[in-house]
């Protein structure tokens, strides 16, 4: 077999990165289950332990950031939300569903790869239209909160990253 599957394209390990991921995701997730135990709700879903290892573990990637990991999760429960109530079931359409909300993601430059699961939840389990706000919502806002937080302890990570510098346009780029 290629070398190439079998290599790591990560950076040796940072121990203290990787403590602070691991007890930053720990506080995160604390958090959000005692504010679902106070809302009488639950705060936590499945795709959020994904979401969970992008935010604390590679905070810099565009992946990471609070656009992406918020409207990524909402955007994928409200089209897998629309889509279990007024398609019919089966594999198709949860297929489909996943493929579509890839495509959104991708368009709205809001990709998010936890979000697929997000839309696979829904499709799976049929939740109401309360889903999008609890624990969809509340959750991906409880953990992009706690990380804000948790990257200012050392080491210091810059997040949520500040946006793009818009590159200039050349001279010339325009035909002119």
């Amino acid at each position: 077999m290629p070398r190439r599957f079998f290599h790591r394209h990560q950076a040796p390990a940072c121990i203290p990165c990787w403590a602070k991921a691991g007890l930053g995701s720990t506080a995160a997730f604390v958090v959000a289950a005692l504010l679902g135990d106070l809302a009488g709700a639950s705060t936590i879903v499945a795709p959020m332990g994904a979401s969970a290892v992008l935010i604390y573990g590679v905070p810099e990637s565009p992946l990471s950031q609070p656009a992406h990991v918020i409207g990524g999760h909402v955007i994928a429960a409200i089209v897998a939300i629309l889509s279990d109530r007024y398609l019919p079931h089966g594999p198709w359409t949860l297929a489909a569903t996943v493929s579509f909300v890839i495509f959104l993601l991708g368009l709205l430059r809001l990709t998010h790869p936890p979000a697929g699961a997000t839309a696979l939840v829904v499709m799976l389990t049929h939740p109401g239209w309360a889903f999008v706000f609890t624990p969809v919502l509340a959750g991906a806002v409880t953990l992009v909160a706690v990380a804000v937080i948790v990257h200012w302890i050392p080491p210091r990570v810059i997040y949520p990253l500040p946006p793009p510098t818009p590159i200039p346009a050349e001279a010339g780029a325009d035909g002119e």
